[in-house]
């Protein structure tokens, strides 16, 4: 993770401060563009579009993530309470699902992904970190260059399968308190603490699979 945030830096499109591009129809907004502070309802990204937010922002509907594309909330470097999704977040094939330090109401559920390359960062990655979760995450099958699910509080349980990605350092899962269940199968690296300098995650139910040493 360090690298790609050092390349991000490089390319000086860590964030996107474009003109904003959400059209806000209550109670659906759609987000191609900047998402402004603010509470919504239902928030769409659609199919190949990219919505970035520094927030804080209150979603009461929901966060649906399409195909190819790119969510952004928050920065592991700025902490800071960036609002809250109520309703969970859900997201098929997209290129990258980045959210930090937010209160997710309803848990995360990612299938799939588009590939290790692409999208406005020019490789894709999924960061899910520092976040209190309530509810159960499913992450299956995302194939970008990174992840990694690290320092978050999750009242449920956590399952992490399939995920095949294009960096070796990928797939740091650690750092993380979990009431609940931790499950992980099919991931390729296999789970580890990689560059992250994490600790072991504290786990109240049973460590399965791939990440039973983790």
């Amino acid at each position: 993770m360090k690298f790609l945030m050092g390349a991000c830096a490089a390319l000086g499109i860590c964030f996107i401060t474009g003109g904003s591009n959400v059209f806000a129809a209550s109670p659906e907004t759609v987000c191609t563009g900047e998402l402004a502070p603010g509470t919504y309802g239902r928030v769409v990204v659609p199919d190949d579009a990219v919505c970035l937010s520094e927030g804080p922002v209150t979603i009461r509907g929901g966060l649906q993530i399409g195909q190819d594309a790119t969510f952004v909330l928050g920065d592991e470097d700025n902490p800071g309470d960036t609002g809250t999704i109520s309703g969970g977040v859900h997201a098929t094939n997209p290129a990258s699902v980045q959210i930090h330090f937010t209160t997710i109401n309803g848990g995360i559920d990612i299938q799939g992904g588009s590939g290790p390359f692409g999208g406005p960062f020019d490789m894709t990655w999924n960061a899910i970190e520092d976040n209190n979760i309530r509810g159960a995450v499913k992450i299956n099958g995302y194939n970008g260059f990174w992840f990694g699910f690290i320092r978050n509080t999750v009242s449920g349980s956590v399952t992490l399968s399939n995920n095949e990605l294009e960096d070796q350092d990928g797939n740091e899962y650690v750092s993380n308190t979990i009431k609940g269940n931790l499950t992980c199968f099919g991931n390729s690296p296999a789970p580890q603490v990689g560059d992250s300098e994490g600790e072991p995650n504290v786990v109240s139910g049973r460590k399965t699979g791939q990440c039973s040493s983790l």
